[in-house]
This record gives C-alpha cells, sequence and structure tokens, in this order.
C-alpha cells in the first residue's frame, strides 16, 4: 500500500507530498476487579498523506492531508488525493519548503519490542498495589503495542522508526459508612515502570480514603498552592507553548531570544530542554511528524529563552535552523528539595474536577475536588471552591524541587509551589 501511494503521489500534479505509515501491534487487556474480563490482539494500519501546491508566481505553498484507508483500491487512493490536492490549491501559505535529508547519527539496532513481556509487567505491578477493605481497584484496562513508523517525503527523506507505547486506565473505588466514591487515572508510557506505576495508584487510594473525609474548603482569599500531582504538568505546559514557533510567529507569545522570562525573577530559574530519549517513555523516535531529527535542544536556560521549536513551516518563517517538533521534554529541578518547599501555610490540590492554562494569557483555572489545607501542625483533607490567577505574576516567584517526577514524554519538578493564588472557597 505505501508504494502505491507514493507512486501515484508521484504521478499526480502535487508540487511535494509526505506520508506517513504507522503499524500498530497490540495487545490488550480488560480487568475486573482483579478478574480478567476479555482481552484482544490488534493489528492496524495507518495512512496519512500531506500535499502540497504552489501558486502559479510561486510566492505561496498551500497543504492538504488525510487518511487512506488501508483497504482501499487504487482508483479509491486516486480519487482521494485529487481531493487533497484541490483543497491544497485553495490554501495560500507565504511559501516554504519541506525538510530534506541530512546526516543522522547511526545508533545500534534496538531490542525487539514484546507486547507480551511488556503486559506481563504490567499485570505483576498491578496484583503489587496495596488494597485495603475500604479502597481498592475496581477496574483496570491495560493496551500495550509495538509501534512502527515509516516516513517519506517528495525531497529524499525515508525513515523508519519502531517504539513501544502503553497505556493503563484504572478506576479506584472508596468507601466509608455507606457512601462510595470513584477515582479515575490514565497512565501513558512506553513499556513498564513498575516503581513508578504501584506508587502513582496506591497515591489515589490514599486520596479516595482522604476524599470521604473532606470538609468544605475555607475561604482563603490568597494562600500559597503546591503542585504535587500531573496537574503540574499544564503549569509548565504554558512555557512549552510559548516556545513554540508557531506561537511566536502568530505573536501569540511575546517573548524574545536573551530576553528573560520574568523579570526581577524573585523565585526558581527555569530550564526547559527537548530530548530524544526519556525512560520508558511512549515518544522516544528519533525523527519528528516531518521527517526532521531530533536533538537535544535547550530552549530556557535559566529563565531566558534560547531556542523557539516546532513545524518546518514556522521554524522557516522565524528563519530558524535545525529545528523540529519535540517528543520529549524535560524541566530541570530547582534550588531546593521537595522537603523544603511543604513548610509554612499552603493548600495541596491532588484532584480537580478540570484544571486548565490558558497558553495566550496565562490565566489558570481549577476547580478542587480534593486538596490538603496546611495550616501549622494541621492537615485537613477539603474539597469544593476552586484556585484561580496568572502565569505571568506566577512566573516571578515560582518555587520548584530539585527532584523530579516524569509524566510519560514531560519530566517535570515533583512538586511546584505559586505563590499568592487565588482561593474560593467552599463554606
Amino acid at each position: 500500500m505505501l508504494n502505491q501511494i507514493i507512486n501515484l503521489l508521484k504521478a499526480s500534479p502535487a508540487d511535494a507530498w509526505e506520508v506517513t505509515e504507522t503499524v500498530r501491534d497490540g495487545w490488550e487487556f480488560y480487568f475486573i476487579r482483579h478478574a480478567l474480563d476479555q482481552n484482544r490482539v490488534v493489528h492496524v494500519e495507518h495512512y496519512q498523506v500531506k500535499v502540497f501546491c504552489r501558486s502559479e508566481d510561486g510566492k505561496y505553498l498551500g497543504s492538504a492531508a488525510g487518511e487512506i484507508p488501508p483497504t482501499a483500491d487504487e482508483a479509491e487512493v486516486e480519487r482521494l488525493l485529487r481531493q487533497m490536492i484541490l483543497a491544497a490549491g485553495l490554501v495560500r501559505n507565504p511559501v516554504y519548503t519541506l525538510n530534506a535529508p541530512e546526516p543522522r547519527e547511526k545508533k545500534p539496532a534496538a531490542a525487539p519490542i514484546h507486547p507480551g513481556d511488556i503486559s506481563a509487567a504490567f499485570f505483576s505491578a498491578l496484583q503489587q498495589v496495596p488494597e485495603t477493605e475500604t479502597e481498592d481497584l475496581n477496574s483496570v484496562e491495560v493496551f500495550v503495542s509495538s509501534l512502527q513508523k515509516h516516513f517519506v517525503n517528495s525531497e529524499g527523506i525515508d525513515v523508519l522508526s519502531e517504539y513501544p507505547s502503553s497505556m493503563v486506565e484504572a478506576v479506584v473505588n472508596a468507601r466509608k459508612d455507606g457512601h462510595e466514591i470513584e477515582l479515575y487515572r490514565m497512565y501513558t508510557s512506553g513499556t513498564c515502570d513498575a516503581e513508578q506505576l504501584k506508587r502513582d495508584l496506591s497515591e489515589v487510594l490514599s486520596f479516595g480514603h482522604a476524599r470521604l473525609q473532606a470538609v468544605p474548603t475555607p475561604a482563603l482569599q490568597k494562600a500559597d498552592v503546591l503542585f504535587s500531582t500531573d496537574a503540574a504538568r499544564e503549569i509548565y505546559g504554558w512555557y512549552i507553548d510559548r516556545m513554540n514557533a508557531a506561537y511566536k510567529h502568530m505573536k501569540y507569545s511575546d517573548w524574545e531570544i536573551g530576553r528573560p522570562v520574568a523579570e526581577n525573577a524573585e523565585g526558581d530559574l527555569l530550564t526547559l530542554t527537548a530530548v530524544p530519549f526519556l525512560p520508558n517513555s511512549s515518544r522516544n523516535f528519533s525523527f519528528d511528524a516531518e521527517g526532521a531529527p531530533i536533538r537535544e535542544t535547550v530552549q530556557i536556560e535559566d529563565n531566558i529563552p534560547r531556542n523557539f521549536l516546532g513545524s518546518r513551516q514556522y521554524s522557516q518563517y522565524l528563519g530558524l535552523k535545525q529545528s523540529f517538533q519535540p517528543s520529549n521534554l524535560k524541566v530541570s529541578g530547582g534550588s531546593g528539595s521537595a522537603e523544603s518547599l511543604r513548610h509554612g501555610d499552603y493548600l495541596e490540590p491532588v484532584e480537580f474536577s478540570d484544571f486548565q492554562v490558558n497558553p495566550l494569557t496565562g490565566d489558570i483555572a481549577g476547580e478542587i475536588r480534593l486538596a490538603f489545607w496546611h495550616h501549622g501542625d494541621e492537615v485537613t483533607p477539603v474539597t469544593g471552591g476552586s484556585v484561580s490567577g496568572n502565569m505571568k505574576q506566577f512566573a516571578r516567584t515560582i518555587r520548584f524541587s530539585r527532584e523530579t517526577r516524569q509524566y510519560d514524554w514531560l519530566e517535570i519538578p515533583s512538586v511546584t509551589r505559586l505563590k499568592d493564588v487565588t482561593i474560593t472557597g467552599a463554606e
């Protein structure tokens, strides 16, 4: 199918093209409690095509993308390609070029990926989660895949990458005095990090216990807020988005190379690095979606922007060299320990109904489902209310731990503390 698509593209009026073939071989398991309810093996093929057409004067380049079903015959493929080419001809973006072949670092052959072995590691880890009579795993679904991605473009790039991708979905139940609640978690990774999975699910079991004892969140007005769970990804996502080439070109980001992210910073100085590999990441591939090699690149160094990264189109508009779309990202740890950040009074939300950081304005907003109010020597589980504020203000005083925690393709400090966050109570 891949060769057929390429041959038809070469014979078409498209000025340039990209094709990505992705083959997934996966094993899926569905558990009720710890009993296997059903399982299946899947084999799926995807063919993503993107075509490019230049305007007659050569000043503009339009593009359109679509998916070719693996069962399509030649006539169907031709019809779909014609539709894409027609659509691409209606788009008028300033002209740019596709990635071209370049020397790539030779790496030793990776070990074969066996979904069965990875699945067995997940099963073993799940059996070791410390359940109790009142807090346990209600249901678990495990998905493990070996993916092979083959990228070819009209400039001569022809690269292949194979990597694992896994997902665990878990529903935790907690009960007390006739009341019962559920907490949901979804974990993505490459292979199985058994110790981290056990820590994560043990943490959720304790949250379920605390949620049934929680009282309404007091009207605190302003207080420090400490983030120690996956909600912190949204905070660092604000920095990541604003270092994207598309955001910079479209003026969504006003950051400049060499100018501090936060003027007169009083907190920890953030360093953000794009890396090609993180242990157990599901995005350990050697090239991006447009065939560009992924290199270790510092984007922010001690609060100072160094390199915008992004797609070929917007990177060329900004005049960037050796740019690419990052797969894995790493935020270096701060100056103090996680324990040192846990001082004084602060609110520690661990469960949100929803938590978001607006990438354009920097506004944060989250509805609290469970938090711990640390006041003096007392720690009280609370629920309800919300947190709000703006990252442009928090970036001056943000503090984060030297210890880090990995969430699939993103490694960030394990504890992050924001100063003077607005807290609306539920009392």
